[in-house]
């Protein structure tokens, strides 16, 4: 049906997924940036505004947009609180802009004006009875004073182009023609944490430091001021629940398990509970409750693996049978993934008879856990569950706690990575553990940080996993590692290790990705203080990253040019580039590499003869330098260096102590 009082055309709103079904994806305190093509026939001038407001209040706030060129509008506005805010974009004739523009053109063309200053007066008089108080009032002078034909022309004209005027019309514009853009578009405000946070996962189990111990809650409360100590936020947990025996793991995934063989902690459920159970070695549900307030205090926050599969002793099992996939003999699937076979899982059957009442059996899992103190789960295999149900169980948890986060373990098809960010994944694995060379990194982070995914998708970086022990580790020795690290904590502004990288651990299962004797089918004793480590370093990246704002962004990536192929060279700069950060990273674990970096003259502020000052904030060196080429040569026992940049003579006191 025609509407001929939407007299606007509005369309290319940006950002927009999917015709508004997903959400795009900010945190608390950003300006959401809004633009749109908006015109219509003839010459009348527009006036547009984002019309928004939070997803549980009623009433709408406005922020106008400004012309920006060839019909391109833009505008924003702030994002206040940690909730699911909608916008759209309005727009309609500016009546009385239009009016003023032909105004002062006949004005200037010296025509006779009485006609239109009294069309003027109209358009105040409409405007004055929308208003209300003093504005009310002041806009009734302003009428009478352009309606009054007694008043000599250039004086009603004056009062017509005034500035006082023209912000009352602004303010109380008529619409006669209002037109909405189709669709109210949502965006997901996140707390900070969702942007910006440093993960360490670790095994409760392995930390008594003793294999043949079992550890404890308590244990890893003791743990926790070498984790804070390294700069860890998040202290992350593969599955805490009891574990099955049926078809138990032993020792490297090995198919029979001796009797003290404590099995694989994602075959969940046993004797003593399911999920909303803990193991009764690691502690009791208060002695949890207890390490998150000890984690809080150090800092960190606890997150946990949420995994939707179970032991063939889950109580599911025994109370839900039909939940789950039945072969025609009766007997009840276990989980393959050719060649594996994993006999002490069932997966669950989401799209069988009961499923309704099994989706909300897993969404008061999350709530579970949430009334514990948990509000950051890493969610195991998303990419083997129904896309519909985390788009439903994520909102549902999130309007009741929308400070809860969710990562997405899914290293699957590009295609369904991204839809399970869309559906709501606050952050998302990546194909980073496998992206080794300049060019695969160059292209792949421009595609995470420059294209559409930059709104919804947020990459964590983990170099490892309890399941991946890359080539690249394996075989690149202490300085792989230092690359991994280096990468990872500055190409994102989230990322995450498995405990062992600091430690260098590397010995894998013969031909394989997997760490040999894995903490995930056995209790390990670490040596913390094992030579060689990489804690400091770890530490200092992880300094640098909460000293400089520019790390803690995510999508203000830019790569730029080196002349050799095997020196990743870019940057992170904030918006008004005062803080300036620049990385180069040999990414051959094996040779020293020279290399001329191409530095940009145009974002550190000076010409090629001006000088400006690099400091080199892992080995603490400072440098004079003049010119945007850099030449060095980076080996592999300290294969990055990391520049903070200012223009000389910015401020006296940031060149204190120079000896450059």
């Amino acid at each position: 049906m025609i509407d001929a009082s939407r007299g606007v055309v509005i369309e290319r709103v940006y950002p927009e997924l999917d015709c508004g079904r997903y959400a795009v994806k900010r945190e608390v305190g950003d300006s959401l940036k809004v633009t749109a093509d908006i015109f219509k026939e003839g010459h009348d001038v527009i006036a547009a505004a984002i019309r928004y407001r939070p997803e549980d209040e009623e009433a709408w706030s406005e922020a106008r947009m400004r012309f920006v060129d060839n019909d391109r509008w833009g505008g924003s506005f702030t994002l206040t609180r940690n909730a699911r805010f909608e916008y759209t974009v309005i727009a309609w004739t500016d009546w009385f802009g239009s009016w003023s523009s032909d105004l002062r053109k006949k004005y200037e063309a010296g025509q006779e004006l009485s006609s239109e200053l009294l069309e003027g007066a109209r358009l105040v008089e409409l405007s004055r009875s929308l208003a209300k108080g003093e504005d009310a009032t002041r806009l009734g002078q302003l009428f009478n004073q352009l309606a009054d034909s007694t008043s000599p022309v250039n004086t009603r004209v004056a009062v017509a182009f005034s500035d006082d005027l023209l912000l009352l019309m602004e303010r109380y514009p008529n619409r006669t023609d209002l037109t909405v853009y189709d669709r109210i578009l949502p965006v997901q405000v996140d707390r900070e944490r969702a942007r910006f946070a440093a993960w360490y996962e670790l095994f409760p189990r392995s930390m008594s430091d003793d294999p043949a111990r079992h550890g404890t809650f308590d244990d890893v409360i003791a743990k926790l001021p070498y984790v804070r100590d390294m700069g860890f936020d998040v202290l992350y947990f593969p599955p805490i629940h009891p574990i099955g025996r049926a078809h138990r793991k032993g020792k490297n995934n090995s198919l029979v398990a001796r009797e003290d063989e404590p099995g694989s902690p994602y075959a969940i459920g046993g004797e003593a509970g399911g999920h909303k159970a803990v193991h009764p070695e690691l502690g009791t549900l208060q002695d949890f409750r207890r390490l998150v307030a000890a984690a809080a205090e150090q800092g960190m926050e606890i997150a946990l693996d949420f995994a939707i599969q179970v032991s063939p002793d889950h109580p599911y099992v025994k109370e839900h049978p039909h939940w789950f996939f039945i072969r025609p003999d009766g007997t009840i699937k276990y989980a393959e993934n050719p060649p594996k076979k994993y006999q002490d899982i069932y997966p669950l059957n989401f799209y069988g008879p009961g499923w309704e009442e099994q989706w909300e059996e897993w969404k008061s899992v999350f709530l579970f856990w949430v009334a514990q103190g948990v509000r950051i789960f890493r969610v195991d295999n998303p990419h083997t569950k129904p896309v519909q149900f985390w788009e439903w169980v994520i909102r549902e948890v999130q309007r009741e706690h929308p400070d809860v986060i969710f990562l997405a373990e899914a290293f699957t098809r590009p295609k369904m990575m991204r839809v399970l960010a869309k559906a709501g994944f606050t952050q998302s694995y990546t194909y980073f553990t496998w992206r080794n060379f300049k060019g695969e990194l160059q292209e792949y982070f421009t595609e995470l940080t420059r294209s559409e995914m930059r709104e919804y998708y947020r990459g964590n970086l983990f170099p490892n996993t309890p399941d991946i022990n890359p080539e690249f580790l394996q075989k690149g020795g202490r300085p792989a590692f230092i690359i991994r690290a280096v990468l990872a904590a500055t190409l994102s502004s989230v990322y995450g290790i498995y405990s062992g990288f600091e430690l260098c651990e590397a010995a894998a299962l013969e031909g394989k990705e997997e760490y040999l004797d894995s903490e995930k089918y056995e209790i390990r004793a670490w040596d913390w203080d094992r030579p060689g480590n990489i804690r400091p370093l770890i530490r200092r990246l992880n300094e640098i990253r909460r000293e400089h704002p520019a790390l803690q962004e995510y999508d203000n990536l830019c790569f730029h040019l080196s002349d050799n192929d095997n020196v990743l060279f870019y940057e992170k700069s904030t918006a008004d580039h005062e803080d300036l950060v620049f990385v180069a990273v040999n990414l051959d674990p094996f040779e020293a590499h020279e290399v001329t970096v191409l530095f940009p003259m145009d974002t550190i502020g000076v010409g090629e003869e001006d000088t400006w000052e690099a400091v080199e904030m892992l080995s603490g060196d400072r440098h004079l330098w003049r010119g945007s080429h850099q030449h060095m040569r980076i080996e592999p026992g300290s294969p990055a260096r990391i520049w903070r940049v200012r223009r000389w003579g910015r401020s006296e006191r940031d060149f204190e102590g120079f000896r450059g």
